[in-house]
């Protein structure tokens, strides 16, 4: 804590016995893109990123990825920005640049010296409005995000139960299928495809632009007028609600893959953040996801793992920031010598014991000071800070609501995360995916990528 402390003294400030987040200063342009700015004076760097609110919860069935697509063709060139030369500017100025896609948006982001600030939003909004569509590059890279899905996950087995436990936890709801897409829609992209997608969302306001660091506000301000200010904004398309309907009991599936484990994966459908002054169930299951998982006291590693010797490695995540359902993941590797199905009754057992018993006062308290813990100590990162406000606001929430959101994840109680554990953990809302290892072929290493889980 007090290296933490030592650390963070310019961008943190006590309030009321709590550490708060300094707040950030968000202006609105003429067009509609909002601008979020926030100050952390300790070292003479910024981060810059751009987040659309656009991203795999917003396709189509036969274009599944074309927004990670897309994000590949964003760097592919402008009139005055030759193809490939976007990265090649930003690192030629001390730089680093990169651009990820999830369910909900794309963002592109840049982390420089403070003074290369300005090249930074200029080149974004060029490419906001100017990209070029050549057909050769677009082939080339299509060529690039088949492999990307290779090596990420046809080649990962884990990745393929992950994959296939999504396609078939969703009925109807666009989160079945994979941000990266189907190899088959990949392969049949047309470059007509990527250009109506950048036409249809690529505009100023469904866009955000934050900027974190050592970084006066108004000239920020003055900076996004100047290179935005002046892209007119457009008529965006009808979001059409995507309920995912009730799911009617538990569903299974067998999932082979060369691998050197078994591994099961099981989903739960859970509610999304939505109203963070009142909503309370997605903080009670932030802080169940703790009880399970997240330290070496947690249960599932302390009782499946060391104690019992049924897992090689268990875990358990929730992700209350999305546009669409909120989806509960619990997994974990059976130790050899150990079944599938003896680790599923072993997970199910702790689902259970909470379920019947609920958690002490005193496993609440260490609980909630580790979550807690772990949610400000992320804010001593100044990417991150900015990633925290670009997740939120695409998620339709607000980052004003940070703080807030800290002081809720306090107050919950342990009949409230029992509450949600009788809710939720429960077989008519769950599905099982199990990894049936084959065979590894000449050279093929084992599969070492699992589930990424948030908190």
């Amino acid at each position: 804590m007090h290296k933490f402390l030592m650390a963070s003294l310019a961008s943190l400030f006590f309030y009321g016995g709590a550490l708060r987040a300094a707040p950030a200063h968000e202006f609105l342009l003429e067009n509609g893109m909002k601008v979020i700015v926030k100050e952390d004076h300790r070292s003479p760097t910024i981060v810059s990123q751009v987040w659309y609110r656009i991203g795999a919860i917003d396709e189509l069935n036969g274009t599944s990825g074309i927004a990670h697509m897309l994000e590949h063709m964003m760097f592919k060139g402008t009139p005055t920005v030759a193809p490939g030369d976007f990265s090649k500017i930003i690192a030629a100025n001390g730089g680093r640049d990169n651009a990820f896609t999830g369910n909900d948006y794309t963002s592109y982001f840049q982390q420089l010296h403070k003074s290369k600030l300005e090249l930074a939003l200029k080149m974004e909004a060029d490419r906001m409005v100017n990209l070029l569509f050549d057909e050769e590059e677009f082939q080339r890279e299509r060529k690039v995000v088949a492999e990307e899905r290779r090596l990420r996950t046809e080649d990962q087995a884990h990745s393929r139960v992950y994959e296939q436990l999504m396609a078939t936890m969703f009925s109807a709801h666009p989160y079945r299928r994979p941000i990266i897409g189907w190899m088959n829609d990949i392969e049949n992209y047309t470059l007509a495809d990527a250009k109506a997608w950048y036409e249809r969302w690529y505009a100023p306001n469904n866009a955000a632009l934050v900027v974190a660091g050592d970084v006066d506000p108004q000239q920020v301000r003055e900076l996004a007028q100047k290179y935005f200010g002046a892209i007119p904004a457009r008529a965006l398309p009808a979001r059409k609600p995507q309920e995912e309907p009730p799911q009617l009991g538990i569903k299974r599936i067998n999932v082979k893959a060369p691998a050197a484990l078994p591994y099961i994966a099981m989903g739960f459908h859970a509610p999304a953040l939505r109203d963070p002054a009142n909503d309370w169930e997605p903080y009670a299951l932030q802080v169940l996801m703790g009880v399970l998982d997240g330290t070496d006291s947690a249960r599932l590693v302390k009782s499946l793992v060391r104690e019992q010797g049924l897992a090689q490695e268990a875990g358990a995540g929730y992700d209350a920031l999305q546009r669409g359902p909120g989806t509960i993941i619990i997994d974990g590797t059976p130790r050899e010598g150990k079944s599938v199905a003896e680790l599923e009754a072993g997970l199910r057992a702790e689902i259970e014991r909470v379920k019947t018993e609920g958690v002490t006062e005193a496993e609440l308290k260490r609980v909630i000071a580790n979550v807690v813990a772990s949610q400000v100590f992320q804010r001593d990162s100044v990417f991150y800070q900015a990633m925290q406000i670009g997740t939120m606001e695409t998620a339709g929430l607000s980052h004003k609501d940070m703080d807030l959101m800290v002081d809720k994840l306090r107050s919950v109680t342990a009949q409230q995360i029992q509450e949600v554990a009788q809710k939720y953990l429960q077989d008519d809302n769950l599905t099982v995916a199990v990894l049936d290892p084959q065979p590894l072929q000449p050279k093929q290493a084992p599969a070492v990528e699992g589930i990424r889980h948030s908190q």
